[in-house]
């Protein structure tokens, strides 16, 4: 089958494709055909992706760890998603992800696909809506009535972050660029910030939830804004090697949880969610897209496109 995959070098690690065996389920496991993988650029530089889980050097990883397809086989002791079962989901990110004809993922981290999305629109949807979920639910604990600011609230993650925090009854603001302000407002923001003109801390103050994608400067500033007690919640990837101590337990890392899939996606079938595709880009243009070769709108997330559904 088709793969892209990482290839070592000299100077820096890059993508090529190539060619790998045909995966198969092991127990509690199902092999997914792919239709489309989400890209999340990232992840190249993450530990998983050149390490094995015992901490050995691991070569040749296939990225793209959010998917949408079809089952194409089970393995022993799966549950309900039947054979031609149109699902979508992210699998572990020590295993291969799905930039490839094939991946396999286990049955708790794959939910059925919303059969109103696309398969574009619906792997543009796992990881970010799952991180989302569980910055705002989980770990912020966030209220209806309190307000949260979400920093990066055009991207891929930030787009989940406004709308999950407006259906909980929040009060959002968001930062983003002038270029995205409706767009934002039409999603659930009642202010957007754009951080090209202004510092965000002379507009919000007194928050009870800061949601974090950006990391650097922009998490450091974040904590005087928010009130004696609020919380701050970032998944900015420098945050778990900083030495403070406070923004360390602020990090978190999604994980996959099919229930939590299930319920975004009736929210996405019901309109109470929308998916946001910036750019749908061809398998031979994968690489492009994870190095930021491809032009973007700088609006919900970069999608490959595997295969034709039809």
């Amino acid at each position: 089958m088709r793969v892209i995959c990482l290839e070592p070098s000299a100077r820096a690690p890059g993508l090529v494709e190539s060619s790998a065996p045909q995966p198969q389920p092991g127990e509690g496991e199902l092999l997914i055909r792919v239709f489309a993988a989400g890209v999340t650029a990232a992840e190249l530089e993450w530990y998983p992706t050149s390490h094995t889980r015992t901490g050995g050097a691991r070569r040749g990883a296939v990225p793209g760890h959010e998917f949408s397809g079809v089952v194409a086989a089970v393995g022993r002791n799966v549950g309900s998603l039947e054979l031609g079962r149109e699902v979508y989901g992210m699998n572990d990110w020590f295993r291969d992800g799905a930039l490839a004809e094939f991946c396999v993922a286990a049955f708790p981290d794959v939910a059925p696909k919303p059969s109103r999305l696309t398969h574009e629109e619906a792997a543009s949807v796992p990881i970010s809506a799952l991180t989302a979920w569980q910055g705002l639910i989980d770990r912020a604990k966030l209220q209806p009535g309190e307000r949260v600011l979400v920093h990066g609230g055009a991207g891929g993650v930030g787009c989940f972050a406004v709308q999950i925090a407006r259906w909980l009854g929040a009060r959002v603001i968001a930062t983003a660029s002038r270029a995205n302000e409706a767009f934002l407002r039409e999603l659930g923001a009642e202010q957007v910030i754009d951080y090209h003109e202004t510092r965000f801390e002379e507009h919000a103050a007194d928050l009870d939830v800061v949601f974090d994608t950006v990391g650097g400067d922009v998490l450091e500033r974040s904590w005087s804004v928010l009130k004696p007690g609020g919380r701050m919640v970032t998944i900015a990837s420098g945050a778990e090697s900083g030495a403070d101590t406070r923004t360390k337990g602020a990090f978190f890392i999604v994980e996959p949880n099919q229930k939590q899939l299930s319920l975004v996606a009736d929210m996405l079938e019901s309109g109470r969610l929308r998916s946001v595709v910036d750019t749908v880009v061809p398998f031979d243009r994968a690489a492009e897209a994870f190095t930021g070769r491809v032009r973007t709108r700088h609006r919900g997330k970069v999608v490959v496109s595997i295969a034709d559904s039809k």
